[in-house]
């Protein structure tokens, strides 16, 4: 699916460097703590590794882009599937792909290292597009072509258990790459550099310009390009260009293997959030000390060398308090933890910044169910709508996406260097608004979206069963949705990646990013199982379904109010959750009479 191939690969890699270009490179003052070797020690590759892992990374995303930009579509033409069948795969194989980093994040932290993830995964990658471009190439490997006409009416041969198989297996080997170089391919390129050093806070500044501007023409090429060839020329070739890229990316990967920086695995964060529940419930049973007198009774050692920032102690959640309680059993004569179940201050308040953001988080995964639909219901809109540019040309149906794309592209500069200044000189706020009223808007604009969708396809879908045999009104008709839906995602996603990455601990922004992969596997899932119920509850009686082959006969505007409904109330649950949220290092450890302190604002 479009969305979830390129909006997820793209759209939210696309805002996330977008902000991370209004943004100064880290200071020098920081240091490496979290370095595994120390800055005397470590001799950055620096530039000189950057045409190997640019040069990578833009043919690793031109190659999966632009093999998944426009799968939508073939797996309806090639593998015979109805619209509801090919959504229900893309679906479900996008919820694996974006759990996946999780797991590959935690491999690589813990065990083997990025490079060594990055390179296997490059692998798993390639092989998985090998795969597919192989079930386009030979013929057994797919079901009998099938006429446009009795592909509408559902007449065709599906796909075999064996051809199912093959596609599938591909698809399962995309997910284990998407695995390992979605979490590893930033931070390593960042270790290249050294941020103790002018040249290298400068550096990593360069290094995040350079990622957005080739991975924004990657974007345009894929869009364009690719999916012309694949919709005009040869499935086989347009498949094929970026399976060769794929093999390209490895080999240039690897060329530069001794010129690049290579940081030992530090271990997870993951075992550290488990360490303070399993803390808290062994010691359920002592009693919290009362406000002011907590002194000594909370381990409260001096931070690791990877943490940057010391957070207070608050009384959220209290119960996790407990897991930083000291027994007389709990520690060795020097002072430090006998048990390995003990945990400081500093462990027990970086596991409340994650309980308070998975509410605000939990709210994302309806707003991009909505976004969801711009690859595969708004992409079957395109199909049966007029795309001639002139008698000779005609727009293919996966670019139709561009423009949301464009409105992201065109809008991101001018919010940020002429509406944000406005905003800030009234409200005070750096930022112009909050990040939590830029999520709450972009799920506004989720709303918007949704219901310009359902007046649209219903202005289709009248012209297309009244005048029969006239010519179907322009796609273009679609571009307010596309606009409103990149305007969801403007807000949306760059308000949510922002939110993460500033209210949780430097050292675990690997797991800020992460949830923005969880939110759009939730939206998958979720996506999937409201197609299924409406596909099977709405029709009958001679009637077909919402969401039939055949959209002028059903009823697709209905279908996106239901999404406008959903939305609506996860605006409203949005608003109650975002009153009630703590931002992080407000609470202090000081007598109540004292006004709070706010360590971090947003």
């Amino acid at each position: 699916m479009v969305v979830k191939s390129i909006k997820e690969k793209s759209s939210s890699f696309f805002l996330y460097f977008c902000s991370k270009g209004f943004k100064k490179p880290a200071s020098p003052q920081q240091g490496t703590k979290g370095n595994a070797v120390s800055s005397e020690q470590k001799q950055p590759g620096g530039w000189k590794a950057m045409p190997f892992i640019l040069g990578n990374e833009t043919f690793e995303r031109f190659a999966t882009i632009g093999l998944l930009s426009n799968f939508m579509v073939y797996l309806m033409k090639k593998f015979n599937m109805d619209q509801v069948s090919a959504s229900n795969v893309l679906n479900i194989w996008s919820g694996v792909s974006n759990f996946a980093p999780l797991i590959g994040a935690f491999i690589s932290d813990a065990y083997v290292g990025r490079f060594a993830t990055i390179a296997v995964a490059s692998v798993a990658s390639f092989l998985g597009m090998l795969t597919i471009t192989l079930t386009a190439w030979i013929p057994q490997l797919q079901p009998p072509q099938c006429p446009a006409e009795q592909q509408l009416h559902g007449h065709c041969i599906s796909p075999s258990k064996a051809q199912l198989g093959v596609l599938l297996t591909g698809l399962g080997l995309l997910s284990i790459g998407t695995g390992g170089i979605r979490p590893c391919s930033i931070p390593f390129g960042i270790d290249q550099f050294d941020p103790t050093t002018e040249e290298g806070a400068k550096g990593i500044n360069s290094f995040f310009n350079w990622y957005y501007t080739t991975f924004t023409l990657v974007i345009l090429l894929t869009l364009t390009l690719v999916v012309y060839i694949q919709d005009s020329v040869s499935w086989v070739l347009g498949l094929g260009i970026p399976t060769l890229l794929m093999a390209a990316s490895i080999v240039l990967f690897l060329i530069g293997t001794r010129i690049y920086v290579h940081v030992k695995p530090q271990g997870s964060i993951f075992s550290s959030i488990a360490q303070v529940f399993v803390a808290a419930y062994n010691k359920r049973h002592l009693r919290l000390p009362a406000e002011g007198q907590e002194f000594g009774v909370f381990y409260d050692p001096p931070l690791k060398e990877y943490v940057l920032s010391k957070l207070p102690l608050t009384y959220q959640f209290r119960f996790l308090n407990k897991a930083a309680i000291t027994t007389k059993n709990d520690l060795e004569d020097d002072g430090s933890p006998k048990k390995r179940w003990l945990c400081s201050i500093q462990d027990v308040e970086e596991v409340k910044c994650l309980v308070r953001i998975i509410p605000i988080w939990a709210s994302g995964i309806i707003s991009f169910t909505a976004m969801a639909q711009q690859g595969t219901f708004t992409l079957s809109q395109a199909l049966k709508m007029n795309r001639h540019l002139g008698p000779k040309f005609q727009i293919p149906a996966g670019s139709i996406s561009v423009i949301s794309m464009l409105t992201i592209g065109i809008f991101l500069p001018v919010y940020d260097r002429i509406m944000v200044p406005s905003l800030r000189k009234i409200t005070k706020h750096e930022g112009g608004i909050t990040l939590l009223q830029r999520i709450g808007i972009g799920n506004f604009f989720s709303i918007l979206a949704m219901v310009a969708a359902g007046v649209f396809e219903q202005k289709r879908r009248n012209s297309a069963t009244l005048h029969p045999g006239a010519a179907p009104i322009s796609v273009f008709w679609l571009s307010p949705q596309l606009i409103l839906m990149g305007f969801c995602e403007a807000f949306n996603i760059l308000g949510q990646i922002e939110f993460f990455n500033k209210q949780f601990p430097e050292h675990m922004r690997s797991i800020a990013n992460s949830l923005i992969f969880c939110s759009l596997a939730g939206s998958s899932y979720l996506s999937s199982i409201v197609v299924n119920v409406v596909h099977h509850v709405t029709g009958g009686h001679g009637h077909p379904d919402w969401l039939t082959n055949d959209i002028n006969a059903g009823r697709l505007d209905y279908f996106y109010y239901i999404l406008a409904v959903m939305s609506a109330f996860n605006f409203l649950y949005f608003l109650y959750v975002a009153h009630r949220y703590r931002y992080k290092g407000q609470v202090r450890i000081e007598p109540k009479s004292e006004p709070d302190v706010e360590l971090s604002s947003m």
